[in-house]
């Protein structure tokens, strides 16, 4: 199909000048591209949209507080096509910058979608997050339930929150050189 190599052409496009730049080359000016599809066109490469992924041994909701206990200490963040960009910072990185920059999520609190292993089926609930912190061995967020049950517990667990640009990914000054570094080896 036409639209598939135009938007295949796009992403190399992109990744081949995201390259140039990490390797002090000066930009060259690219043709416009048309991409004749019915959807939403896909982010740019100077701002791709993220997903970050928290794991957990155990969560507990009630009350509007979510307990993730036995927390991973690291949270994964990646990004769809066309800049496919994957990483990971700290759990403690994350919750110190919630409130950092425009748009953050302290001002603009994001949605997820939080499962936890219950018996044999997953537990599925929608929630806003506001207020993480760390306690010991759990990170703890003040939550706000948007679909699904209004108390839940159970083993392993896992947090999809909703895609946004942060401080600290890769679209910030300070994840710009992990990025053109982590692209440069690909």
């Amino acid at each position: 199909m036409q639209p598939m190599k135009s938007i295949k052409a796009l992403g190399f496009a992109a990744l081949a000048t995201t390259l140039m730049l990490g390797c002090g080359g000066a930009p060259q000016p690219a043709a416009p591209a048309v991409v004749e599809v019915d959807e939403a066109p896909a982010p740019t490469p100077e701002k791709p949209e993220f997903l970050f992924v928290q794991t957990a041994d155990s969560a507990t909701l009630a009350d509007g507080v979510l307990v993730m206990g036995g927390i991973n200490p690291a949270t994964i963040y990646f990004s769809d096509r066309p800049d496919r960009v994957a990483g990971h910072l700290t759990t403690d990185e994350f919750v110190a910058t919630w409130g950092e920059g425009e748009g953050s999520f302290a001002s603009n609190p994001p949605n997820a979608n939080l499962s936890i292993l219950a018996g044999d089926q997953p537990q599925e609930i929608v929630v806003t997050l506001t207020e993480p912190r760390i306690e010991d061995d759990a990170l703890v967020y003040n939550v706000s339930i948007l679909e699904g049950a209004e108390a839940a517990a159970g083993g392993a667990c896992s947090l999809y929150i909703d895609i946004i640009g942060r401080p600290l990914t890769p679209v910030s000054a300070a994840g710009v050189a992990r990025r053109t570094t982590r692209r440069a080896v690909i």
